[in-house]
Parts: C-alpha cells; structure tokens; sequence
C-alpha cells in the first residue's frame, strides 16, 4: 500500500506537466452566449476583396473604311436623264426678238427752243450718234431742268431710255411727255405708240394693244 503512494506521488508531476502542454496547443472552447470572439488577421499576403462590378471587355470599331456596302438595287428603274438644278427652277420667259415686236418708227420732235437748251439738244445728237448714250441722256436731263414743261425733251428722254434697254422708264417719260403735250395730238399718238413698243418689250402684249388702241384716237 505504502509503495502505490510513492508510485502515484511520483508520476503525479509528470502528468500535470503533459495535460499543462496539452492545454496551450488546444484551442479556447466556444463560450455561448457571450461575444464573438474576433479572429485576427492571419499573418501573410492579404487578398484583394472581389469587386461587384463585372468586367467588359471593349473591342475598337472597325475602320469603315473596310467595309464593303452591299449594291442598292432600286425597285424602279432610274431615269436615264439626270435631274438638274435648272430643270427644277420654273424657267424665266424669254424676252420677244426684234422681229417679234410691232415696228415702231420715233419722230424727231421740233419746237422752238432757248439758245440754252437747243445747245444741249444738239449735243445730245451728237452723242447719241457716236454712240454715246449715257452723256446723250445726261444733256436731255439738264435741257428739262431749265424747261420742266418741254414735251418734246421728255420725248427724246424716252427714246434715249429706249435705247437704253430700259422699257419701264420709257414707259413713264413718254406718258409724262403725252400730258404735257397739250393739244399737240401728233406727239400725243407718237407718245402712246412709244409706250406700246416699251410694253411689248416688257411683254405686256394686252398693254401694248390698249396703247396702240389710245395712239389711234389722236
């Protein structure tokens, strides 16, 4: 009896020391109901947290370049005859040809005039025969400044307009001439015959026919 105590009191150290060694090698036991216990880090390379968002690839456009477009077939037959700017553009009416126009014959219109103004009548001949009818009308112009109720000068304006290719001022010179004309019933006529000439330059044929109509009354 005496040699088991002395056996248990020797091995009782030994066995201590081994279950002290087993209990630092073991982990803690849970504890329930109290808190988590929060596990450190381990020591090493950490991860990367995966990213929610998904990764596109993206791909260059493709040069065009490159591609090859498919034939347009029509399902109608094209015309052969382009379609052009001017053939959409309402065409502007052509002016009458010479031989077109009822023939018109002036009269050289002659009153009495001043010194003065029968000096620029005649230089405004001169001109008008060389030509020159852009100073022929500026000497008519200042012959009317001195006599503003001639006629005549009014007349051979109008004429001049005529020559000019300016049918609308004609138009109006000849019609202020036939005013003043008074009781001259020849230059009256010849007034209104220069009228309807200007109107069928202008291709007022109708106007031109009330002209000729009124030129037939004096």
């Amino acid at each position: 009896m005496l040699l088991k105590r002395i056996v248990i009191i020797c091995t009782l150290p030994s066995v201590l020391a081994g279950c002290a060694g087993l209990y630092g090698s073991q982990p803690p036991a849970p504890v329930y109901g109290g808190q988590p216990k929060i596990q450190k880090p381990s020591v090493g390379t950490p991860k990367k947290p995966k990213s929610d968002k998904e990764i596109v690839k993206t791909q260059p456009l493709k040069d065009f370049s490159e591609v090859n477009p498919e034939p347009f077939s029509p399902s109608e037959p094209a015309s052969s005859s382009p379609v052009t700017l001017e053939a959409l553009e309402p065409s502007a009416p052509t002016p009458p040809s010479p031989s077109e126009l009822t023939p018109f014959q002036p009269i050289e219109a002659t009153v009495p005039l001043s010194p003065v103004v029968t000096a620029l009548v005649s230089a405004a001949n001169q001109n008008t025969n060389a030509g020159d009818l852009d100073s022929a009308a500026t000497s008519i112009e200042r012959a009317i400044r001195i006599e503003p109720r001639n006629a005549t000068l009014f007349y051979k304006l109008a004429l001049l307009r005529l020559k000019q290719s300016k049918p609308r001022l004609a138009e109006d010179l000849a019609k202020k001439s036939a005013l003043l004309a008074a009781t001259d019933n020849t230059l009256k006529k010849h007034c209104w015959l220069l009228i309807a000439h200007a109107r069928e330059i202008q291709q007022d044929f109708s106007g031109a026919k009330a002209a000729r109509a009124k030129a037939g009354s004096f």
